[in-house]
């Protein structure tokens, strides 16, 4: 980085200037929620770019971007802007609509994303739950590892039990809190 400038863009004299009515200021303050939330995501298992783009769209006025306007915001390339947007389309973190009359995609995200990606779990739990039956039957209670292979198994029907009433209950507090 030359000429005084810092991992966001701005030249080091720009922190804390109002420009066109805090424009600057917003920026920045957008620059770090998407960098610190990208961290946090990237610290719980996700890719370092889908983090980024998905912090981006998260933190964007309407909740959507383009390929081209991603990239300038994030500083990354048209190449990285696709697989992340493909792997976060893949895990329904995302959706990608073509902009009428254009052959642009605008890439968005919705609010109940985390919603939807718990309750689509759904399929994935049970399977893992066949799977687990299979592991226990195969090995038995009586060995160590029938018995911790039986413990992610009751634990995976315990979430799947519970996963329903928190949802029921997310709904009714969303609707209780909604437009605050």
């Amino acid at each position: 980085m030359s000429e005084g400038r810092r991992g966001d863009g701005r030249a080091d004299g720009d922190r804390g200037k109002v420009v066109g009515g805090g424009a600057v200021d917003a920026e920045a303050a957008a620059s770090r929620f998407i960098e610190r939330f990208a961290a946090q995501l990237v610290e719980a298992g996700m890719a370092r770019m889908p983090a980024r783009v998905f912090a981006a769209l998260l933190s964007s006025e309407r909740g959507d971007l383009t390929s081209a306007e991603l990239g300038e915001r994030l500083r990354i390339s048209p190449a990285a802007v696709s697989g992340a947007v493909r792997y976060l389309a893949q895990v329904d973190m995302v959706s990608r609509e073509r902009e009428p009359g254009s052959r642009r995609e605008r890439y968005r995200v919705r609010g109940d994303q985390w919603y939807s990606a718990l309750t689509e779990r759904d399929a994935m739990l049970r399977s893992w739950q066949a799977t687990l039956k299979e592991g226990v039957s195969h090995f038995g209670l009586e060995t160590p590892q029938g018995r911790r292979i039986n413990d992610t198994l009751e634990f995976f029907r315990f979430l799947e039990k519970e996963l329903g009433s928190l949802m029921e209950r997310w709904e009714t507090h969303r609707a209780q809190h909604r437009g605050r």
